[in-house]
């Protein structure tokens, strides 16, 4: 029998001065709330967390949490604190979130202590923030917290910007939400990508699919590779046949058109990422799209053309000038020469 963990954290970070890079944020509270299978609340998880690394309050995060360092001084540290809420949480669990920055925090204070991973690729868990969207909204708009508790009606009666008030908040929307069908748009947490091609990740979901590929050394490495560059019907996986070629205007996010011919016209979304060690891997979504958007899209892949024109351009004025100052310096070297003579 599987648990929902609805898990919410606290920070503190540093100044420009003082942040550690290996540590950005120092999560200074857990708080969580586990349901089981049929949504009802089993036990209830808050700890405090003494600071190792930031031992000042950051006047920013003051202002939001309302928490001083002298509220900090008799808890645990994070690894004791981690060990206990791992331990709560069990064998079988999903982890939930409002929003996708709470899982990356943790992972980051985890390698920090040196704790054991949670897993070597990514991690899927529910971002009930998306999952609100898509039940309520466009799928794509991303409300607070707050915002969620008044649309739902829910009573006020925990402190915002607390883990443990968040974490009951989050769980009573998943609760009143009450939508297992939609929980299926689990997400995944890529703090630790696929190690090797074997392991990358190919998810389907009623709407659309997602590839998140294994590390290349540069982008250029990733654009290169078949199975980054391919766009395939989700519903049927049939090669599409492309309207629209791969471009970008940004050099991060490439889109591309093609179409089933079952299902009509898909949309193809890369977007270019960098992991901790600096190596590139690449998330790509696919959907259905319509003739507007695929227009739009030609649209601005003729832009890219141009500006792509422009660029080349420009590259190969600045190489002849180069080229020229070469000749000019060999011929005035000629010339230095004879005159010497």
């Amino acid at each position: 029998m599987k648990n929902y963990i609805i898990m919410d954290l606290e920070w503190n970070q540093g100044s420009a001065l003082t942040e550690n890079p290996n540590i950005p944020f120092e999560v200074i509270e857990i708080g969580a709330v586990k349901l089981d299978e049929n949504r009802n609340i089993v036990d209830t998880f808050d700890s405090l967390i003494r600071p190792q690394v930031y031992k000042k309050m950051n006047a920013m995060t003051q202002k939001v949490i309302h928490m001083e360092m002298k509220d900090l001084q008799n808890a645990e540290i994070f690894p004791h604190v981690f060990r206990k809420f791992m331990k709560w949480c069990g064998d079988d669990y999903i982890f939930c979130t409002w929003g996708n920055l709470d899982l990356t925090e943790l992972q980051t204070n985890m390698r920090y202590y040196g704790l054991e991973p949670f897993s070597d690729g990514p991690l899927k868990y529910l971002d009930l923030q998306k999952l609100f969207s898509i039940v309520y909204s466009d799928g794509r708009t991303r409300r607070a917290l707050e915002t969620a508790v008044e649309f739902m009606q829910i009573e006020k009666k925990e402190t915002f910007h607390h883990a443990d008030g968040d974490a009951w908040y989050t769980a009573q929307i998943m609760r009143k939400m009450n939508r297992p069908d939609v929980e299926v748009y689990y997400s995944y947490d890529t703090f630790h990508i696929p190690r090797d091609a074997e392991h990358e990740v190919h998810a389907k979901f009623p709407t659309y699919s997602k590839y998140i590929s294994r590390a290349f050394l540069d982008k250029a490495e990733a654009m290169k590779d078949s199975e980054v560059r391919s766009a395939r019907c989700f519903i049927c996986e049939r090669e599409l046949r492309q309207t629209v070629q791969w471009f970008s205007l940004n050099s991060k996010n490439y889109f591309n058109v093609g179409i089933c011919e079952k299902h009509g016209l898909m949309r193809s979304k890369l977007r270019v990422k960098k992991n901790e060690k600096g190596n590139v891997y690449v998330v790509k979504t696919l959907r259905r799209c319509d003739q507007d958007e695929a227009d739009e899209l030609k649209k601005k892949e003729r832009k890219a053309k141009v500006q792509a024109e422009k660029y080349e351009a420009i590259e190969r004025a600045k190489a002849k000038r180069g080229r020229n100052h070469v000749r000019k310096k060999k011929t005035i070297g000629k010339i230095s020469k004879k005159t010497k003579a």
